[in-house]
């Protein structure tokens, strides 16, 4: 348990950049992906939603370090789940009261939030064995690598299905939208392709190397 607590600043830096990409939630480990296709048909929706588990992430991951020693075993994962709703709930009123409209478009995913594997994973899987800063290095390299994700996804759907980026046209008049795009298949084969480009790229090095 020491040797997992007691790291080095540059293993700190490196759990924060690994969720940048290494261990992207969304390119590699494919979690969350039902908010990954559900909001990113704009990239308003998506910006919310990246800032929203963000939040969330750094503030539990900082929650559940400072509390690990204090919590049963018997019971870590039901306050866990406790710890994240609050945050949720938070997050919920200021998306309300800051846009209502996007607040309206996102719907129930934000509620959704809670029961985000990647949130819960990290909690369990490194803020409870870790200390304060580090877990939220963590929390800051994984929802980072979330938002880059849901960005990526959202900017591809808007612009090829709607011709606009954060509402404003790009491509003139007769631009016709590829409406596909902002359906649900759409989402998909955008995520689809993104992962096929990421590990791709991963073979790449790889191969370089």
């Amino acid at each position: 348990m020491m040797s997992q607590i007691t790291q080095s600043p540059g293993e700190s830096m490196e759990a924060f950049l690994n969720g940048l990409w290494k261990q992207n939630p969304v390119f590699v480990q494919v979690l969350g992906t039902c908010p990954t296709l559900a909001v990113t048909n704009s990239v308003r929706n998506a910006i919310a939603m990246g800032v929203a588990t963000l939040f969330v992430l750094v503030c539990s991951n900082a929650l559940v370090s400072m509390v690990r020693k204090l919590v049963p075993k018997q019971v870590r994962i039901a306050t866990y789940i406790l710890i994240i709703a609050t945050f949720v709930t938070i997050v919920d009123y200021l998306i309300k009261a800051i846009s209502v409209p996007v607040y309206k478009a996102l719907g129930p995913f934000i509620a959704l939030i809670v029961v985000n594997c990647i949130i819960l994973g990290r909690a369990e899987a490194y803020a409870s064995k870790s200390g304060v800063v580090k877990s939220i290095l963590d929390g800051f390299g994984m929802g980072i690598g979330f938002f880059i994700a849901l960005l990526s996804l959202g900017a591809v759907r808007e612009v090829l299905g709607a011709g606009t980026f954060l509402g404003v046209p790009l491509f003139g008049p007769n631009y016709q939208p590829w409406v596909l795009f902002l359906l649900p298949p759409g989402g998909f084969f955008t995520l689809g392709t993104w992962l096929l480009l990421f590990t791709w790229w991963e073979k790449r090095k790889e191969a370089q190397a």
